[in-house]
């Protein structure tokens, strides 16, 4: 009879000791009326006794035990538990007290004091973090936290102890950059077609499209404890030019090309997946990490350009139209706008002409001129390239004539470049002084320019 070594079975034996503390957990967590059915523990209890734990082993079970719970309660349970952990979970206010009476006496014991300040829910989080499956229920959480968030202020402090954690245990350092293509397994493909933002995808023909021709690519980052699940995306069209407008990208009947044929590589479509891994960064690094991977590839690739959509621009334009006194828009402008009421404009060559100029000026308008209540580029797309120390490059009337193209940004497309030698010095133009780097092009079609 084949003997099985000690290492092979030792996954088996974890698991089933996994199992047998997350019962033990349940037992202790389960309370019990004068019915045998158990009913769920108040999730702020468990908090507590999961805080107040020192051993591992009973410690991994009830964060199990606390999690599966937190699942398994309604909208209101969990809703109650954000709103204790923002209330009752904070610091330590007898601890901070004791720190600040000790630095009066001892300077040195800053640390102390950084101790106490800490807010006990960040523990709380930690420890949770510690059972199977921690890190995905965690980010589910905050997922659900963040619906919340506008109507409850209050729970505010919750989400900035969940971003604080997260920015260290999402560090660029701990992902990896995988290749996605038609061989990939197809629990993360499912999930490619699910999670696509910008331009939907309509079927597996149509990611075939997007992943198996030879000019194609998409790269996704993953982390260790989320290994099936990709945190963001993009796809790559390899060109021989700038395209002006998506349809050709994403033409099933469209005639590849080999891939050393390339001189441009296109990112049409960035794509976060997690909600609750909102305001964590990942697409600066994961564009300038594809290009190092393309230009090692593909030396005769020159030229790294995005064709992306303008989300914000028919809302901002929709409210200079409504404002009569707004100088961000002309008389004759507003004249030639009332076409975009019309159904069908787009397809009327004569309409379609009319609009092309005033509505390339007003979106160049958008792009230098308009700034939000924070006094910020008001594109939340361009904010992110341009951030990232990417160049306004050409601005494509009627490039996405899709109903979600027309309908965010009346067709309009724009072409940020990725200048390598450029990068920094727009991005620190933008960071500190909200300079937008545009080509000429650009510029010469703002209203009353040249």
């Amino acid at each position: 009879m084949k003997t099985q070594s000690p290492r092979a079975g030792r996954p088996a034996f974890l698991g089933e000791l996994f199992e047998t503390l997350t019962e033990r957990g349940r037992r202790l967590l389960w309370r019990r009326d004068s019915g045998d059915a158990p009913q769920p523990p108040e999730l702020a209890e468990l908090a507590e006794a999961l805080l107040s734990r020192q051993g591992e082993a009973s410690g991994v079970a009830l964060a199990s035990g606390l999690l599966s719970a937190f699942d398994h309660a309604g909208r209101d349970a969990r809703l109650g538990f954000l709103r204790v952990l923002a209330e009752r979970f904070g610091p330590d206010p007898m601890a901070v007290k004791a720190a600040l009476a000790t630095i009066k006496h001892d300077p040195s014991a800053l640390e102390a004091l950084h101790s106490a300040s800490e807010p006990r829910r960040q523990e709380l989080m930690r420890r949770l973090n510690l059972a199977p499956g921690g890190t995905a229920a965690l980010v589910r959480m905050r997922e659900d936290l963040l619906s919340h968030l506008r109507d409850d202020p209050s729970l505010r402090r919750v989400d900035d102890d969940f971003a604080h954690l997260f920015g260290s245990w999402f560090n660029r350092g701990f992902l990896v950059l995988r290749h996605i293509d038609w061989n990939t397994p197809a629990a993360i493909l499912e999930k490619i077609i699910r999670y696509e933002a910008v331009h939907a995808i309509q079927n597996w023909d149509d990611l075939r499209n997007r992943l198996q021709p030879t000019d194609r690519r998409c790269y996704g980052f993953f982390h260790p404890q989320l290994v099936d699940e990709p945190l963001i995306f993009v796809e790559v069209a390899l060109t021989k030019s700038i395209p002006d407008a998506v349809g050709e990208l994403l033409d099933l009947k469209r005639q590849p090309i080999e891939a050393d044929e390339a001189t441009t590589a296109v990112f049409y479509s960035i794509s976060n997946t997690q909600r609750g891994l909102a305001g964590v960064s990942f697409g600066n690094f994961l564009i300038k990490q594809v290009v190092e991977e393309l230009k090692a590839e593909l030396p005769n690739i020159r030229t790294f350009v995005t064709l992306s959509p303008v989300p914000g621009f028919a809302a901002w334009l929709a409210a200079q139209r409504k404002d009569e006194g707004s100088d961000m828009i002309g008389a004759d402008q507003r004249i030639a706008f009332a076409l975009l009421d019309e159904p069908g404009w787009h397809k009327d060559t004569e309409k379609a002409a009319a609009l092309r100029d005033p509505l390339l000026a007003a979106s160049a308008t958008y792009f230098l001129r308009a700034r939000d209540a924070k006094g910020r580029v008001p594109d939340p797309v361009a904010r992110f390239h341009l951030g990232n120390g990417a160049q306004l490059e050409r601005l494509n009337y009627l490039g996405d004539v899709s109903q979600n193209g027309l309908k965010q940004a009346h067709g309009l497309m724009v072409n940020y470049l990725y200048d390598l030698d450029r990068i920094e010095v727009n991005h620190e133009a933008f960071a500190e002084r909200g300079t937008v780097a545009a080509a000429q092009i650009v510029a010469r079609a703002l209203p009353n320019t040249n």
